[in-house]
């Protein structure tokens, strides 16, 4: 549109110019050397414009001639360039493929044609990588960090070199650097935090986190999440020894996080030790309104020590009222209401949860109130010891397929700061099919005992399905909690679970009628053996 405006315009102005030269005749005369030469006005400037036109001709041909090496020179480097940048892409590609010859090719091809490019560094690195050359690689990114230009992209890469070959001082001191000279790269910043957090230094991981925040790395949720937990993990450590201190900086924890439930439970137990044992209960139900949980109740419930059952009877019941009876409130009310002696109103509260699928800790419930209501050898406690064999599982603490029955603020396996969560394992273990009631190898009376259950304070995340012997597999072992814990509750369940489990003098029918949990075509519920000596302390990866 304006192009074609110009050129009218243009065109407007020379017809105009020849108008005018036609309008106003005269002569041109030029005189030169004793010659004299006269012709009209538009002949002259005819003869100029010709004139110029040729002396721009014969001024490119002689600028030609001048700069043809330069020209030659910078063709043959733009084509070197070209072709550089050609084998980087095809290297790329080979990269991308996993075509460790090809990539290695193509990337001295590239270094042969480009030089020291960022691109062509990152090239050879990723090639020696994926041809397992890890001197190689170590060597380009060192290359790299000495170039300014891509000296955090080279820290990375030693970064994960140091890694992969678990030097976690190189690797740290890598992330510090980068973190330093870059101060919004995300990797760096989680690994210098992921480092502190592994050394316990909580208040500088707190600076980590704010300054991540500051910069807009993560939300401020995330932020203020990750806080309560550093504040927490910290209060936790100086508990037995700075009360104060402890205190002081869980206050903060509930404050920033109010469902955080190990903050919850640290600080209704720090207010108890200093006398205010309402402030500990309003934490408490704080917590239990954004997300019921075990061991808030049990705090709540021994929060004086020297209550009477009734007493907490009491507070059950009003941890129950506050969140509408939720499946937590009532086993903590049949717990208090079996220390009370009071069986009828436990089963009245576990009622509603035995009705469809109990859970492990249900079942064994209502062991502990059959063994204390008529011996821990009747036929009831050993059906619910043997139902909590193959119950569906309660939730744990869950971080990286590893279990836990206490919280941490960071995952043993990654490093990741708040990663553990409480969930339900996934259910992934199933016994083998009984065998079918006309199925005559099977052995007579394999039915007539129970099964054990596994106690909760030695399963973890649950295993996947044992192979058959027909495959010459060997059989899995059970996997252990990385905390166990050290309450001592279920002591006459397990007792009496390892008395359920004791084997019938060859399968009498009257052992089989008094166990009665198990019938045919039944799964066969999974048994765990206790771990062996040494192997308790030993964390295990679940699933």
């Amino acid at each position: 549109m304006w192009r074609a405006l110009a050129f009218l315009a243009l065109l407007a102005v020379a017809a105009y110019g020849a108008t005018w030269v036609a309008d106003h005749p005269g002569t041109v005369t030029i005189v030169w050397n004793g010659y004299e030469v006269a012709t009209s006005l538009a002949i002259g400037l005819i003869g100029v414009l010709i004139a110029a036109i040729l002396i721009g001709f014969i001024w490119a041909i002689v600028r030609g001639f001048i700069t043809l090496p330069e020209t030659l020179v910078r063709g043959s480097r733009d084509r070197r360039r070209a072709k550089g940048f050609s084998a980087l892409s095809r290297g790329m590609v080979a990269v991308g493929s996993g075509d460790p010859l090809a990539a290695r090719r193509h990337a001295n091809d590239a270094e042969r044609l480009l030089g020291a490019e960022p691109l062509t560094l990152l090239l050879k690195a990723q090639a020696a990588q994926i041809s397992g050359d890890r001197e190689a690689a170590e060597q380009a990114f060192q290359r790299m960090v000495n170039d300014p230009e891509t000296r955090v992209l080279g820290l990375r890469g030693l970064f994960v070199e140091a890694r992969r070959r678990e030097d976690d001082a190189s690797a740290r001191a890598y992330a510090a650097e980068a973190a330093r000279l870059a101060p919004s790269v995300t990797w760096a910043n989680e690994a210098v935090l992921e480092a502190q957090c592994a050394d316990g230094d909580w208040s500088g991981a707190n600076e980590t986190v704010e300054r991540r925040a500051s910069l807009g790395l993560i939300d401020k949720a995330t932020a203020r999440r990750q806080r309560a937990v550093l504040l927490t993990a910290a209060a936790q450590e100086r508990e037995a020894g700075e009360p104060e201190a402890a205190t002081e900086r869980v206050l903060k924890a509930v404050k920033l996080a109010p469902d955080l439930v190990p903050a919850a439970v640290l600080a209704a137990r720090l207010m108890v030790r200093r006398g205010d044992l309402r402030k500990g209960a309003k934490i408490i139900e704080a917590a239990w309104r954004a997300g019921p949980h075990p061991d808030l109740a049990k705090t709540y419930l021994n929060l004086r020590t020297g209550d009477s059952v009734r007493d907490r009877m009491a507070r059950a019941e009003t941890l129950a009222k506050i969140s509408s009876w939720h499946p937590e409130a009532r086993l903590a009310m049949a717990q208090a209401a079996y220390e009370a002696r009071e069986f009828g109103q436990a089963r009245e509260a576990l009622a509603p949860l035995l009705a469809d699928r109990p859970t492990v800790r249900a079942c064994l419930t209502m062991a502990r109130i059959e063994e204390a209501e008529h011996g821990s050898g009747s036929g009831r406690a050993r059906e619910w010891l043997s139902r909590a064999a193959h119950a569906p599982r309660d939730p744990l603490w869950i971080a990286d397929g590893i279990a836990s029955e206490t919280w941490a603020p960071v995952s043993p396996v990654s490093g990741r700061l708040d990663a553990f969560v409480w969930k339900t394992p996934t259910e992934l273990i199933a016994g083998p099919e009984a065998p079918d009631d006309t199925d005559e190898t099977a052995p007579e009376g394999a039915l007539a005992g129970p099964m054990t259950a596994p106690a909760p304070a030695t399963t973890a995340m649950p295993m996947p399905p044992a192979p058959s012997k027909a495959d010459g597999a060997a059989e899995p072992k059970p996997t252990t909690v990385l905390f166990p814990s050290t309450t001592k509750e279920t002591a006459p369940v397990a007792a009496g679970m390892a008395a359920a489990a004791a084997p019938s003098a060859a399968g009498s029918t009257s052992a089989a009628a008094a166990a009665g949990p198990l019938v045919a075509k039944s799964p066969t519920p999974v048994v765990f053996p206790p771990p062996k000596a040494g192997e308790g302390t030993q964390p295990r990866r679940a699933g």
